[in-house]
């Protein structure tokens, strides 16, 4: 079963590909993350943080901020479910998805200009250690 629990604001995932010893704060990663995926798909951020599937524009959305939280900042398929309501292996099935959508030069280049988004927004709070980008 989902576990489907707020994040405290305070929640800490610990440092995985992050970095050296700290935790990164996982809510401002979250908002981070949905607000610059909710920006570039044109889908609000409370449909993004739904509990329910919603749209096919809105689930591909909040698809693609899975896959950011993963690929982009490391964290693993559990981390990731918790941080977006959902289970590891929606989490997975999410990350799966759009990497094979990778093959579409323009969703790739937008999930490029999203990732380095996330990457500036990490190094601004001295966040060292992001994993590079994976391949496709």
């Amino acid at each position: 079963m989902c576990d489907r629990n707020e994040v405290e604001p305070s929640a800490r995932v610990p440092t995985g590909n992050w970095g050296r010893g700290e935790g990164i704060n996982t809510m401002a990663l979250q908002r981070h993350i949905e607000k610059s995926v909710s920006h570039a798909f044109r889908v609000p951020e409370t449909e993004l943080r739904a509990r329910t599937r919603r749209r096919a524009q809105t689930a591909f959305a909040r698809q693609v901020a899975m896959y950011l939280a993963h690929v982009g900042c490391g964290l693993s398929y559990s981390e990731v479910g918790r941080l977006f309501g959902r289970d590891r292996t929606t989490a997975a099935h999410a990350c799966k998805l759009i990497e094979d959508r990778r093959d579409d030069p323009d969703l790739d280049l937008s999930l490029d200009h999203l990732e380095q988004a996330v990457r500036r927004w990490a190094s601004r709070r001295n966040v060292s250690g992001l994993p590079g980008r994976l391949s496709h």
